[in-house]
């Protein structure tokens, strides 16, 4: 028997599960992580921090796997999938320079403006298919540099590294001997150019950074380099995949073909669609980036992303303490016929795809006297859908091509209200494949491949899984109803 480690540093935890040859996941353990939310819309998390999350999730993981008479010799390699556009930058000795800058932090709105004001959006945007938005790295490393003079020093010095989480981790996993991403957290951070698949050097000066350090670039399925996980192992094993989360969901979901794509139903929301080898611009408000890559191919894909899905029910949970468990969540929408006209428009960070109005504020709309606070529930959890419609119909004027099928993953996915109503909504089958740590999975199979654990991808594809798929119902019309509802509320500013 051969086994894969694969490490899912999300947001909010870190996950760190143990695959077998068939993909079966053995072995699986939770470190809840914690973000500091702060004033003037900063987020932060500490590096230091994020790595010790790591080191006692894997502690735990290798100790159930072991538990379970599993033989650690067996695990020949890791895999890491990570939280994208969150960045650390460190010295040379490598001590953090700063907290670690998550995606969700808003400082560089001013930063936006000014490169946008600048005539910048069109040049960025036809290297690196992103477009100017707080929601990636490159602004936030701009704002820290013109703003924190000890960050600027060290820059200008030729002393600061920059790196995505899956490049801190390496680093410290490694003793700071290897220092490399692969092409999905290089294509979010304003910094990398999607045609050539490299650093571009002429956008880095004209952001004022063209002495910042940055990580030689790989393939997701490659030799990153080795280690023993600070002593957790008795021998180095091969850190053999590295790949952004949502990514990394697409092909544990099985998106290896133009047309396929898929959904992440978590704090946040991406629709990635495979456009296949060559990068595809958007004419509707999508950003263009790396799909997936081995050594041998490279996919490219539009991307939908949506700012805000979980955390609004998480919101309305917290903060306005409607509800206790997310467990009921499904039979409150069901408890009310309709939606009584209520939608809360999650706008807590600004919109995201295809809107990209990083200026809006959340708000509810369409409350009268006869409006429950079920009303207001269910209008959070219908907001997920609504966002995913948006993109879609985006995504297909700018693919031509009709979507047959959306594969959905996430925390989201267990509640079958919402299944339904984005089938009715979208007029097509949603197809959950019922795995809850999709984007581990991707990153274990990425791994796998390289070390010969895996055989291809059609051995991949051969994998049992069981899904479950929902057909659009008999409340399709009702649903779009809703729909218009949504729209004229969406494009009223």
């Amino acid at each position: 028997m051969a086994f894969i480690l694969a490490i899912d540093q999300g947001t909010s935890s870190t996950k760190t599960i143990i695959f077998d040859e068939k993909g079966k996941a053995i072995h699986k353990e939770t470190e809840v992580l914690a973000t500091n939310y702060l004033s003037g819309n900063h987020v932060e998390q500490d590096p230091e921090g994020i790595y010790q999350n790591v080191l006692t999730a894997i502690g735990k993981c290798l100790g159930g796997f072991v538990s379970k008479k599993g033989d650690l010799s067996q695990i020949k390699a890791c895999g890491i999938s990570n939280q994208r556009e969150t960045f650390v930058l460190w010295d040379k000795a490598g001590k953090p320079l700063y907290n670690a800058v998550v995606w969700q932090c808003k400082r560089s709105i001013s930063i936006c403006e000014r490169l946008s004001s600048e005539g910048l959006g069109p040049e960025i945007s036809q290297k690196t298919g992103l477009i100017i938005d707080p929601y990636f790295s490159g602004s936030k490393v701009i704002w820290l540099y013109e703003n924190d003079p000890s960050v600027k020093k060290i820059i200008d010095q030729g002393e600061a590294y920059f790196g995505t989480i899956d490049t801190w981790l390496l680093f410290k996993l490694t003793n700071g001997s290897s220092y490399c991403t692969d092409y999905t957290n290089a294509s979010r951070t304003m910094f990398f150019n999607l045609h050539q698949r490299c650093w571009d050097r002429d956008l880095l000066r004209r952001y004022g950074l063209e002495r910042l350090n940055l990580p030689e670039l790989k393939p997701s399925s490659c030799y990153f380099g080795e280690s023993n996980l600070e002593g957790l192992l008795d021998h180095p094993i091969s850190i053999s995949s590295m790949i952004g989360d949502s990514h990394a969901a697409a092909f544990g979901e099985g998106c290896f073909e133009p047309g396929s794509a898929k959904a992440t139903l978590g704090t946040g929301s991406s629709i990635l669609m495979n456009i296949g080898s060559t990068p595809m611009p958007s004419q509707n408000g999508m950003v263009t980036t790396i799909c997936w890559s081995t050594e041998e191919r490279v996919d490219y894909a539009l991307e939908g992303i949506i700012v805000s899905a979980g955390a609004t029910i998480e919101w309305v949970k917290n903060q306005l303490g409607l509800f206790e468990e997310t467990m009921d969540l499904e039979n409150i929408c069901l408890s009310i016929p309709d939606n009584g006209g209520v939608y809360l428009i999650p706008a807590f960070a600004g919109l995201g795809a295809p809107h990209w109005n990083m200026n809006r504020k959340a708000s509810i709309e369409g409350l009268t006297f006869e409006s429950s606070k079920d009303h207001i529930i269910r209008a959070a959890v219908e907001s997920v859908p609504y966002q995913i419609k948006d993109v879609i119909t985006a995504m297909e004027a700018d693919s031509g091509t009709p979507l047959s099928e959306l594969k959905i993953d996430g925390g989201i996915t267990s509640n079958k209200f919402v299944i339904q109503f984005l089938a009715d909504l979208l007029q097509r089958k949603v197809t959950n494949i019922e795995i809850t740590d999709v984007s581990a999975l991707g990153a274990a199979y990425l791994a796998g491949l390289h070390a010969k654990v895996y055989k291809s991808l059609e051995q991949l594809k051969a994998f049992a899984t069981s899904s479950n798929t929902t057909l659009p119902g008999d409340q399709q019309t009702k649903t779009l109803g809703y729909y218009e509802g949504w729209k004229k509320i969406i494009y009223q500013q």
